[in-house]
């Protein structure tokens, strides 16, 4: 995996790795073993919390020393205000170079983006366009992620965030597919875009290299999700000896009776 990372950081543009408290659950002890790896590909760390108002979470990225911070599910201004003042409560005036970024995820952020932006601008430092929850709550298919009316709310925002000095990152089943996409979002605004656990530079949307990196990146979360299953089956199976012996000796229909009396 060390060496994945190393290799989408020398050749493909990648730039950070992702995480997720909300949607993915990432455990404290996995949240852990990625900042380390991450650490060692000398890479940057996002990590998404679990709401606007996820306090604890925002205390947990500020101890362990995340550099993008983007909450989830943010609709409306009193939401996006609720983002900022728990950011302000956690990290004061000092973010330690951390960027603070929501989620614009669904039709109803949409529409009242004109409403969010100054709040975004004075408060915050960017939007992640979550495309799939994007897609699917306009009705459609999550096989038209890449379809054109995708494409042009994403340029919309490109525009407001160019205009509001404002970072975008775009994710959302980021696949080789969504490179035209993500080129000619490039031409108004894309300072990163992202697969479910690497992040990548915008200019390397424009790199001919594009979609090895993309390839390089699904490989890397494949790695990551079969190390994360290995490594909780020998946890779960690291007393089976233990067990075992305790069965043999003691008989395992007697533990078993002896527990039912005592539930």
């Amino acid at each position: 995996m060390l060496d994945m990372l190393k290799k989408g950081r020398d050749r493909y543009g990648v730039v950070a790795v992702k995480a997720e408290f909300e949607a993915e659950g990432t455990r404290p002890d996995e949240f852990l073993r990625l900042l380390e790896i991450a650490h060692r590909a000398d890479l940057k760390v996002a990590l998404k919390i679990g709401g606007c108002e996820a306090v604890s979470d925002l205390l947990a990225s500020k101890l362990y020393g995340v550099d993008h911070i983007i909450a989830p599910m943010v609709e409306t201004p009193y939401a996006l205000t609720k983002f900022a003042e728990a950011r302000a409560k956690t990290y004061g005036d000092n973010a330690e170079g951390a960027q603070f970024l929501f989620n614009l995820e669904t039709e109803a952020t949409l529409r009242n983006l004109d409403a969010m932006l100054p709040i975004a601008k004075a408060k915050l430092d960017g939007i992640v366009f979550g495309r799939v929850d994007f897609t699917l709550s306009r009705g459609l298919a999550r096989t038209a992620i890449n379809d054109r009316e995708i494409t042009d709310a994403v340029l919309q925002v490109a525009k407001a965030c160019a205009a509001n000095d404002l970072t975008l990152v775009v994710g959302g089943s980021v696949a080789a597919e969504a490179g035209p996409a993500l080129r000619e979002i490039r031409g108004v605004r894309l300072d990163r875009f992202e697969t479910r656990k690497v992040i990548f530079d915008g200019a390397a949307a424009e790199s001919p290299l594009f979609e090895a990196g993309i390839a390089n990146a699904v490989a890397f979360e494949l790695a990551w999700l079969e190390n994360k299953r290995d490594h909780y089956r020998a946890i779960a199976d690291e007393d089976l000896s233990r067990i075992r012996m305790i069965q043999e000796r003691s008989g395992g229909a007697a533990i078993g009776r002896l527990a039912s009396v005592a539930a």
